[in-house]
């Protein structure tokens, strides 16, 4: 569906547009804000093991189990209201989230955080839609968007690390309160409202059914991504593939269901949400590895990690504005599968890499994050391009829940595999050093002189041969995907306008900061 005659977007579009920017930024931020404060909330407030887990990953919980729920919700209500909504919560989340006095209070921040961020991304992005009905501007905004959602990713990391060495703990979540109130002051003035005119009755029972489908899936994904698999894990897993069969067999025979069919008379949606979740899986599996190669194959502190994970988005400017080029000669069908197949070079890149490689540790990752940059933005586009505009939110919620999906089985399947190769690297080993490269390196600290030396050594070695295997499961899963996105997409694609100018350069960070620094830790 192309829509290049449409009248172009204006000044006042643009501004609503950079306006949008700013709670996305937020929300994407604190995905990582945490990187650098656990351990001073471990000595204010003292959470247990399992506390601090939850303190990490309520957030993203929270998130993902919602998606799809709130995007349905906007299309009903309208997104400007939602959006105002979700603002004034994740704001006032911030501030209890910053004054917590216990565990149990921030990671119920931290939930309501969740819920508000979930309310937040589909409403921007189905409200991008909205304002930018000329393709070439739409493409364009898309690219800027997806900068902002996933380069916010890496700020928060750095950011918290700069915030935590003038301030409190509770700063790197106060800074989003002033963000929050500018959204709610700028947005009745310069965003219009839009919603679905003829929504239909809510489908109450779908919501528990959608969030009890997502919730387990990746629960028992990140858990078999941080422990390994247990009967446990799989059943979580299995429990939520139940739900989902039931939740989608509900969606396929009701009127008023939150998934509108309407969304999937197009094949190219259906394959964009499938291409887009394969793409977050590359991602985030190869930030699986970077992020521990960089800190504890390396030793390198943390912020230093973070910093050196910017350095490939200044090789990756290249790959949108080249992407949108040839996607104006060329069908977008071959760009698609182009990206894939220079995201897999990356991966054949990472199998190279040795104990002591860092620029080509970077080199390979800039090489993989412009093929996925490639990807991401052809296909969101043209996902979002194919659905009714009445259904923009829910079009949205579907493609992040892809997303989150991916990047939870993209650490989870290849983080299973480079463990199991070093844990046979190391068969003979102590359990502690068997377990985990950080477990190894801890235990080579307390050993201390020549053997801890020779202890990391052969435990950094185990590590990057596992990172080596996986890399190389990674190419031949995207190498297999190029093939399967020409042929889904043969025909149904065809070219960006004539006229369509290059995406930005800012898109190059969309898909660059979490193959670095990680988007779910």
């Amino acid at each position: 569906m192309t829509n290049s005659a449409a009248r172009p977007a204006g000044r006042r579009e643009w501004i609503a547009f950079t306006v949008l920017l700013l709670p996305l930024l937020l929300v994407s931020m604190d995905v990582s804000v945490l990187y650098f404060a656990i351990p001073a909330i471990t000595r204010e407030l003292d959470p247990s093991a399992t506390q601090q887990l939850w303190i990490f990953d309520s957030y993203a919980f929270a998130l993902s189990g919602l998606l799809i729920t709130m995007g349905s919700l906007g299309d009903r209500i309208g997104r400007r209201r939602l959006l105002l909504i979700g603002a004034a919560a994740f704001g006032l989340a911030s501030t209890l989230a910053a004054y917590a006095p216990s565990a149990e209070l921030l990671i119920l921040a931290r939930v309501v955080l969740g819920i508000g961020g979930a309310t937040l991304m589909p409403s921007t992005l189905g409200l991008v839609r909205n304002l930018f009905r000329d393709d070439r501007q739409r493409g364009k905004a898309i690219a800027i968007w997806s900068a902002a959602m996933t380069g916010g990713i890496a700020l928060g990391s750095v950011m918290s690390g700069v915030m935590l060495d003038h301030f409190w703990w509770g700063s790197v979540f106060l800074v989003n309160v002033p963000a929050m109130l500018l959204l709610l002051t700028l947005v009745p003035a310069l965003v219009p409202e839009f919603k679905d005119p003829a929504p239909g009755r809510f489908d109450l029972l779908g919501v528990p059914l959608s969030t009890g489908a997502v919730l387990p899936i990746v629960y028992g994904l990140k858990e078999i991504a941080a422990e390994g698999f247990s009967t446990a894990r799989g059943l979580w897993i299995a429990a939520g593939l139940v739900l989902g069969y039931a939740f989608v067999r509900r969606q396929r025979t009701r009127e008023d269901a939150l998934i509108s069919r309407a969304l999937f008379r197009s094949r190219v949606f259906g394959a964009g949400i499938a291409l887009n979740t394969v793409a977050a899986f590359a991602v985030m599996g190869s930030a699986y590895f970077t992020t521990q190669y960089l800190q504890s194959v390396l030793g390198m502190g943390t912020l230093e990690a973070a910093l050196w994970s910017l350095a490939p988005s200044v090789a990756i400017g290249a790959a949108a504005p080249v992407a949108a080029a040839l996607a104006r000669t060329i069908d977008r069908a071959h760009v698609i599968a182009g990206g894939f197949v220079l995201a897999a070079a990356g991966f054949v890149l990472i199998a190279l890499v040795g104990t002591d490689s860092l620029w080509l540790l970077l080199g390979a990752a800039a090489v993989l994050s412009s093929g996925i940059v490639v990807v991401m933005s052809l296909v969101s586009d043209m996902a979002l391009a194919s659905a009714p505009a009445e259904k923009a939110a829910a079009a949205a919620s579907l493609l992040e829940t892809g997303s989150e999906f991916g990047g939870a089985l993209g650490m989870a399947l290849l983080g299973s595999l480079g463990t199991a190769v070093y844990r046979s690297d190391l068969a003979g080993a102590d359990p502690a050093v068997r377990e985990t490269l950080g477990g190894a390196v801890a235990a080579a600290r307390r050993l201390g002189g020549p053997a801890g030396e020779q202890l990391l050594g052969l435990a950094r070695a185990a590590f990057v041969h596992g990172m080596q295997y996986a890399a190389l499961g990674g190419a031949t899963l995207l190498l297999a995907t190029a093939v399967l996105a020409a042929a889904l997409l043969r025909g149904s694609a065809g070219r960006l306008p004539a006229g369509a100018p290059a995406a930005t350069p800012e898109a190059a960070a969309a898909a660059e900061a979490p193959a670095l620094t990680g988007a779910d830790s």
